[in-house]
């Protein structure tokens, strides 16, 4: 729900700064007080149309912040959290910022997102429902959604989404199949001789590494053979050989160890040297019997090597990458003979139609059930606000082909009054009789709403005795549900909400426009002489104080 909301610099506003409750909240205030401003302010604030008009004349720039309790909200949650905007404390906190050059600012959780982002998140955490826009009612999405959400659909409906999705695919890859038939033919052959001629390369990568190293060694067996012998000769086999002086040097050290033990490290040092030079020598002499001079040999790995390197060129591609090319040929191929090719797909294609007519059609009766419900208490509800005679009707508008919703559109119908015939929600002429339609629905919708904050923006409009009573009945009671935000000019509703807000219009020197909107919470007292100012006009007497406090006093014992 929504628990902080701060206004600043906005139209006549200063800066608001509101803490709000769960229930029913009602906002009273005089005729141009800025009531609708605070309504304007949040709608700014869930991603509405900005304009510079709102900045508070003289400033730079209006900021509208909104903070919201999300903690019994997994979908808002998971949302946040896909979108990278998540927040420990489980509040959202969302901010607006309108500067005077026109350009708007967006946060969410202090991070800067889309204008997008902010409204897809604000249509899950407010509904405005009055005589202005972001009306969800109005939407035909909202409205399939409502009557879902009403019956219980969630899964039945998954079901039907992930059906036609299904058959749908098979239904592209079939049509396509059909369209390009030669096409597929030409490249299957095409893959299949490729397939071959790779497979026939019998190529790996260790090979590869294997044949870079033989022709290394085939292509310099001269120059290593010439090598090998020139260090045989110098180390242990030529007239003045290393190996030889060293342990000449070694048998007179050897000696002179009799006169002085001093020498005994540098000797042993020395006489493990010789030991390495014979192993190394004897290395060398192995080397050179292995040596492999065969020019047969390095014929055929250069043509093995010409051959890898011509196929790597005929397709573009690395060496390394040949196995991957082969394997992505392989697979095409499989994908254009295998189950989904031909009569294959043509019976695959019917059978997923078939699943996603069945589980469809049990989504339309799922919905005339509901549909029929729905909308008996709606027009029940709807005789007593204002609208006798009135009828709310459902209907399911037959869709060719279905789609991933279903076989039907939802449109929801409203007769007014008696004798008129029923009309399209988005044609009713009344914007308050749209509220109050729309109030009637949303107390019986209530349970399976998910949207936790409702604003009524003067739904009482031109109404007024018992139905203004049966007005502040209903939005109490679907209070217990929602947080409930209700601007109204009567005080038999205003006398109904668990807390009050006064809007009035007071001097400010300070500023240019030398007004600026406030708004009070009012205790009991002082929610006695408001309903009593709106119960007896300029004049205010004792009785009419009376009369108010009786009222305020039996609404509350309700």
């Amino acid at each position: 729900m929504l628990t902080h909301l701060t206004i600043q610099n906005f139209v006549i506003v200063e800066r608001i700064e509101l803490s709000l409750e769960p229930g029913f909240t009602v906002l009273t205030g005089e005729t141009g007080a800025g009531k609708s401003i605070l309504i304007d302010a949040l709608m700014l604030a869930l991603g509405g149309k900005s304009d510079t008009d709102q900045i508070r004349q003289g400033c730079e720039r209006a900021e509208i912040i909104a903070e919201f309790n999300i903690e019994h909200l997994p979908d808002t949650q998971r949302w946040l959290q896909e979108n990278d905007l998540a927040d420990d404390s489980g509040s959202c906190i969302l901010r607006r910022v309108i500067e005077a050059n026109g350009r708007s600012r967006h946060f969410i959780n202090g991070i800067s997102v889309a204008l997008q982002q902010l409204r897809a998140i604000g249509d899950q955490l407010v509904d405005i429902h009055g005589q202005h826009a972001h009306q969800s009612l109005l939407r035909s999405d909202a409205q399939r959604a409502l009557l879902d959400g009403f019956a219980g659909n969630d899964a039945l409906l998954s079901q039907v989404k992930a059906a036609y999705q299904h058959w749908h695919g098979l239904n592209q890859q079939r049509l396509a199949w059909e369209a390009n038939q030669s096409a597929f033919a030409q490249e299957k052959e095409q893959l299949t001789w490729q397939v071959d001629e790779l497979t026939s390369l019998n190529f790996n990568p260790q090979e590869w590494q294997l044949l870079q190293a033989d022709h290394q060694r085939l292509s310099h067996s001269a120059s290593l053979q010439a090598a090998v012998e020139y260090s045989i000769d110098q180390l242990s086999e030529g007239d003045a050989a290393l190996l030889g002086q060293l342990q000449t040097a070694l048998t007179r050290l050897r000696q002179a160890l009799d006169y002085d033990e001093q020498l005994q490290s540098p000797y042993q040092l020395l006489e493990s040297t010789s030991v390495q030079l014979q192993e190394g020598i004897h290395e060398l002499k192995q080397y050179q019997k292995r040596l492999d001079s065969d020019p047969q040999r390095l014929q055929d790995v250069e043509e093995r090597i010409a051959a890898i390197h011509a196929m790597a060129r005929k397709y573009r591609c690395d060496i390394e990458s040949l196995p991957e090319r082969l394997q992505l040929a392989r697979d095409r191929l499989q994908v254009i003979c295998g189950e989904y090719s031909g009569d294959n797909l043509i019976e695959a294609e019917a059978s997923a139609r078939q699943h996603y007519e069945a589980v469809a059609q049990q989504l339309t009766l799922s919905r005339t059930g509901a549909a029929q419900s729905l909308a008996k208490q709606v027009t029940q509800n709807m005789q007593n606000l204002a609208m006798a005679g009135g009828i709310f009707v459902i209907n399911l508008i037959p869709v060719e082909q279905g789609n991933a919703n279903g076989f039907e559109q939802i449109e929801f119908q409203v007769s007014p009054h008696k004798d008129t015939p029923a009309r399209p929600l988005t044609k009713v002429a009344s914007g308050g009789e749209l509220s109050r339609i729309s109030l009637a629905i949303q107390v019986i919708t209530s349970k399976v709403s998910r949207v936790p904050t409702l604003i009524f923006d003067e739904v009482d409009a031109g109404i007024g005795g018992r139905v203004a009573e049966m007005v502040g009945t209903l939005l109490k009671q679907l209070g217990s549900a929602h947080q409930i935000l209700c601007i109204t000019h009567l005080p038999q509703v205003a006398a109904m909400g668990d807390q009050h807000w006064l809007v009035t219009k007071i001097k400010d020197a300070k500023h240019a426009q030398g007004i600026s909107s406030h708004i009070d919470d009012l205790d009991q007292q002082a929610r006695v002489e408001e309903i009593a100012r709106m119960l007896g006009g300029a004049t205010i007497t004792t009785i009419t104080r009376q009369h108010a406090a009786e009222m305020l006093q039996k609404c509350q014992n309700r």
